[in-house]
């Protein structure tokens, strides 16, 4: 099982660092069905993945070449740290399977957006 677990984060990080995702659309869905994980465990689960030492590397390949912009970065990554501690607070009192759904139909919008989007 360790070794499928870290195909996974290995997979998920080759992806993330092609199309620049977060790897929390993939790692999700995958704990979920690959180690049969709750959603908020699964959820969790990617939060502690993604912490920042994480996309260091693939951010500074992308800073090398011109391609990210530090301060906005910054200004996201502190927004996100009150954001994330705020939301995984509130998530700790919405049932599965309203935040399964939540997860899927923001998935299926911003997917839809970028598919239709010049």
């Amino acid at each position: 099982m360790t070794w499928i677990i870290l195909l996974v984060g290995v997979g998920v990080g080759l992806f993330s660092g092609v199309v620049g995702i977060g790897g929390g659309i993939l790692f999700v869905p995958a704990t979920i069905w690959l180690l049969g994980m709750s959603q908020l465990k699964a959820q969790g689960t990617s939060l502690g993945a993604l912490l920042a030492p994480v996309g260091i590397f693939a951010f500074l390949e992308y800073y090398r070449h011109g391609n990210a912009d530090l301060r906005v970065a910054l200004l996201l990554g502190v927004g996100f740290l009150v954001g994330g501690y705020f939301g995984a607070v509130g998530a700790q009192h919405i049932p599965e399977v309203l935040l399964r759904r939540i997860f899927a139909v923001t998935l299926v919008a911003v997917g839809a957006r970028m598919f239709f989007t010049r």
